[in-house]
């Protein structure tokens, strides 16, 4: 590996730590930023359409790394409107191209609850069978979470292979995981979906050793445990799974450690939530120049990125970019990632970012709130800012700043709208307890400067024998200019 190599690797893993760095730190121009080389070393390795196996009947599936062509979707409109049926299978669509697919045919079955045998019924698994067979494509994926006995049903009955949302979801989440705690966030939550739907390859891995001589499971050369190949995989995939649970929860004190040190300095912190795509991590780059990741896909970024940004009156707060929600945000995965999502329940204000220009932003919130409930940050103050306002509809906009009174319009692309957001959140953050006058002697202007870093400075005056001033602090820093407090 050269040295320019190792360079960008070293650039590549700092970005994965959670680091606060200062405004005024500008990436010299001949030199890309980290979100520039992610995107570039993203796009060096493309899925080729074409090159899938011609397969007439898998229905015994390994499960393994997905690798989705040719794909036909279907989905089960049980409530709601029309309209939100179609949206949510046009999403799937997005996850099975950001997946690395091509979208052949899209088929929505209008029932008061999926079958339980087949997930959309006998009638509707000939139709979707013809569909697979005229249009030669070689996967099925569902718009839901399958039961391990649908799965297998539908496999027996299509031909071909059969995976749902979760699995998706899961496999586009493996590909985009960069840190060791994402990677092992992702294994785990993958570990936990595939468990209950293990199968074996023929009969093979189901053959059992033990029993009594000359029975139909044992005989001579067989006696033994008694445990099956399966069994065998499952002891060992749980104890996988266990191990996973005690890394995260090393990874999960380390970023504990960082927020302990960041209330001791009394720095608030903002965390930015929404829907995935809604573009928070241009936000952040716009708001701090945090160089992470921009790409136009469902889940580009997964890991959460804190930088440092002031408000409008000076006073210093973190900024944290988390993982994006979708509808039906698999539980694995939110259980796997609570160690993340939790950026979001210590945080003092939510930065709640709503694509403007999405055609249903109002099921967009809805999602992202509940999860945000389920981790615990569903009464935390928050502000909604409806971004992408340079390509949204201006009628739409206002519509949804009706819906939201604590809301803003922005553009993370041109800027419009920021110093409004930057006001609401100067105004929503909490603001030091203990207020303090006092006259800093010019040989201390170390508490000069802390003062202004983590305090609301109200008056500042520079006499003759210092700098007299009426600030809001918090109480450790107040204790430090005890002795200088004026009467």
């Amino acid at each position: 590996m050269t040295r320019r190599h190792e360079n960008q690797a070293e650039s590549l893993a700092t970005d994965t730590r959670d680091v606060d760095i200062r405004l005024t730190f500008v990436p010299p121009e001949d030199e890309p930023a980290t979100g520039e080389l992610d995107l570039e070393d993203r796009q060096a390795l493309r899925r080729v359409p074409g090159f899938s196996t011609d397969l007439t009947d898998i229905s015994e599936v390994e499960y393994r790394q997905l690798r989705l062509e040719r794909v036909v979707l279907v989905g089960v409109w049980t409530s709601g409107s029309a309209e939100d049926a179609e949206n949510s299978l046009r999403e799937l669509k997005l996850l099975a191209e950001t997946a690395g697919a091509q979208v052949l045919e899209g088929l929505i079955q209008r029932r008061a609850r999926p079958d339980q045998a087949t997930y959309i019924g006998r009638g509707k698994v000939e139709e979707l069978r013809e569909t697979v067979v005229a249009t030669g494509a070689d996967t099925v994926i569902c718009d839901g979470e399958l039961s391990p006995a649908q799965l297998r049903n539908l496999e027996e009955r299509i031909k071909v292979k059969v995976i749902d949302r979760t699995a998706l979801i899961l496999d586009i989440f493996a590909q985009h995981a960069k840190s060791k705690e994402g990677k092992a966030q992702v294994e785990l939550a993958q570990l936990t979906y595939f468990l209950p739907r293990l199968r074996g390859w023929g009969g093979s891995l189901s053959r059992q050793t033990g029993g009594r001589a000359g029975g139909a499971t044992g005989g001579v050369g067989l006696r033994g445990p008694g445990e099956t190949k399966l069994e065998i995989d499952r002891r060992r995939i749980r104890a996988r799974m266990a191990k996973l649970r005690r890394e995260i929860a090393e990874l999960r004190a380390n970023r504990e450690t960082k927020r302990l040190q960041r209330r001791r300095n009394a720095v608030p912190s903002v965390a930015i939530a929404g829907y995935t795509n809604a573009g928070k991590s241009s936000l952040l780059n716009r708001l701090t120049g945090a160089g992470v990741l921009v790409e136009d896909a469902l889940f580009a970024t997964l890991d959460p990125t804190t930088r440092r940004a002031t408000t409008p009156d000076g006073r210093t707060f973190t900024l944290t970019d988390t993982v994006g929600f979708v509808r039906h945000l698999p539980h694995q995965l939110v259980e796997a990632f609570r160690s993340t999502l939790e950026e979001v329940s210590e945080a003092d204000l939510v930065l709640h970012v709503v694509d403007g220009s999405h055609p249903d932003p109002e099921g967009q919130i809805r999602a992202v709130r509940e999860v945000l409930a389920e981790t615990g940050a569903g009464d935390l103050p928050e502000i909604v800012a409806i971004n992408k306002a340079d390509i949204a509809d201006p009628v739409e906009l206002a519509r949804l700043r009706t819906l939201e009174p604590r809301s803003v319009v922005v553009s993370a692309r041109t800027g419009q709208g920021l110093p409004e957001l930057l006001e609401m959140i100067a105004a929503e953050l909490p603001r030091p307890a203990v207020e303090v006058s006092a006259l800093v002697p010019y040989t201390r202007g170390d508490l000069v400067s802390r003062v202004h870093e983590h305090g609301e400075v109200l008056e500042i005056e520079h006499t003759d024998t210092g700098t007299r001033l009426r600030a809001r602090v918090d109480p450790g820093l107040a204790a430090m200019l005890d002795g200088y407090a004026l009467a």
